[in-house]
């Protein structure tokens, strides 16, 4: 054993882990008999699989838009998806469009530099305190969290 001020030989470390646990590729992931690698498709029940699909597309919709807002950008007009999550978070998704069309990312583009880099449009900002303020977006989002439901 290595005295407590020595740092511990790697390969050595390595080898002892191998003996204890084995080898990557010495695991069984088959799960056993009875237990399934992934999800059943249904495919001998096409009613079943396609509420299956369908409920997976509503979940899927409701994750990605929940409590969303268009807010449009008081000065280049470009609209995203906005959500407030509290006075400090705002969630924004940008599509290509937006961030095509963003003046600040253009000049930041011009200049040389990378617009996914910016933390943030200082314009776009400014329109969402503006939305807040004019109550077309909530402080605070009142829309449930995506995984409640």
């Amino acid at each position: 054993m290595a005295p407590r001020d020595q740092t511990p030989d790697v390969d050595q470390l390595a080898r002892s882990m191998l003996r204890l646990y084995g080898a990557h590729d010495d695991h069984d992931h088959s799960g056993g008999p009875g237990i399934r690698a992934k999800a059943p498709n249904f495919a001998s029940d096409p009613d079943r699989a396609a509420t299956v699909r369908e409920a997976s597309q509503r979940d899927r919709e409701r994750y990605l838009t929940s409590g969303l807002v268009s807010v449009v950008c008081r000065f280049c007009h470009v609209a995203v998806q906005v959500k407030k999550l509290g006075p400090g978070h705002t969630s924004v998704q940008w599509n290509t469009e937006a961030s095509q069309r963003c003046a600040y990312f253009a000049e930041i583009r011009q200049a040389g530099g990378e617009s996914a880099r910016a933390r943030s449009c200082p314009k776009l900002t400014d329109s969402i305190k503006h939305a807040v303020a004019e109550g077309c977006l909530e402080e605070s989002s009142s829309a449930p969290s995506p995984g409640d439901g």
